[in-house]
């Protein structure tokens, strides 16, 4: 009977260290997303600052000299400027999305920002330059061309599609992933790109649906989305197949935050430290945001860029897809070799 107790006991010691050893992974990887997550955003929102707004400016040269010398001298850095020779050339290269703002030096000045460009970029702009006239007792007229739509007046809506497509698209890759860890390389294919045509038309239906007034661009922005569904997709999944588990968790790591925090979220990345600033041009949730206000409100200007960006995610992500598969074949007779000697 003494030795029957000490074997209960030994085994029921022996099931508490096998719970607790189920226990302890789940916690350390909750705390380590909570320091990633913290450090991350903490970093990029510590201290605020713009850097490189790009501004025209039309007037006298001795006068356009001497702004753009105060502004070098007082706040430097925190805008580019490019001289026009006159309004018209300043609202195109507005149109263009060149710059989100123009001084118009004359009596009185004039302020024109493109409300599109982002609150941030616009207030910083208004925000400067109004103070430095009103200091001199004068108050400038500002206008505001390519507004965001009165639905979404600070294109809020449209951030959050942005981040929706993003993790919805890592949600997905991952539950096929959990019921199907061997799906091949064309199964993957056809619930990334399925998935990425039902995102596109449902996030972009639901955001018109809610701002109630997108009209112009909208199915150019439905095509965006759809490739930004794609190339996220491609690039967990390729993850997933080449390192399992683990490779979830880099890929959610780099996908979802480090892409949303280097984006800025609506903000945008001009205002973020020098790291994220140059990240951002190269992750896609910030070219996914710029290229649907492209799209929505200045006629498809300055589009290439994220189309690029973009389509690079898409090839990277078909050759971590075309790796995983190799790997995967390559296993498979191991294990059922493995399976046979046993």
């Amino acid at each position: 009977m003494e030795n029957v107790g000490a074997l209960n006991a030994s085994r029921t010691h022996s099931g508490g260290g096998q719970r607790m050893e189920m226990l302890v992974p789940p916690v350390i990887g909750g705390l380590l997303l909570l320091i990633a997550l913290l450090g991350l955003i903490g970093t990029a929102i510590r201290d605020p600052k713009p850097h490189d707004i790009p501004v025209g400016l039309v007037g006298p040269a001795p006068a356009v000299l001497q702004i753009s010398t105060a502004f070098g001298t007082n706040a430097p850095g925190a805008f580019q400027f490019t001289t026009y020779g006159s309004d018209a050339d300043a609202r195109a290269a507005l149109d263009s999305r060149t710059v989100d703002g123009v001084l118009v030096l004359g009596s009185p000045p004039r302020l024109i920002v493109a409300g599109a460009a982002g609150d941030a970029a616009t207030g910083v702009i208004t925000a400067a330059f109004t103070n430095v006239f009103r200091a001199q007792g004068v108050t400038p007229e500002v206008e505001v061309v390519h507004p965001f739509a009165a639905g979404d007046a600070h294109g809020l809506i449209l951030f959050f599609v942005v981040v929706a497509v993003i993790v919805a698209s890592l949600v997905t890759q991952a539950l096929l992933f959990g019921i199907a860890p061997d799906s091949g390389f064309g199964t993957c294919l056809t619930v990334a790109v399925v998935f990425a045509v039902l995102a596109g038309l449902t996030a972009m239906g639901t955001a018109a649906w809610i701002a109630d007034d997108y009209a112009s661009g909208f199915w150019t922005a439905v095509g965006l989305v759809m490739l930004a569904a794609l190339a996220v997709g491609t690039v967990v999944a390729g993850c997933a197949r080449l390192l399992g588990p683990p490779g979830l968790g880099l890929a959610a790591l780099v996908v979802v935050l480090l892409n949303l925090v280097s984006s800025g979220g609506p903000v945008g990345s001009q205002l973020l430290p020098d790291f994220y600033r140059a990240l951002a041009p190269w992750m896609p949730a910030g070219q996914l945001y710029s290229a649907l206000r492209g799209a929505m409100y200045f006629d498809g200007a300055s589009l290439g860029a994220p189309l690029l960006v973009l389509s690079g995610w898409v090839a990277g992500g078909l050759v971590l897809m075309w790796l995983g598969e190799l790997v995967t074949t390559r296993r498979r007779p191991r294990v059922a070799t493995i399976a046979s000697a046993a």
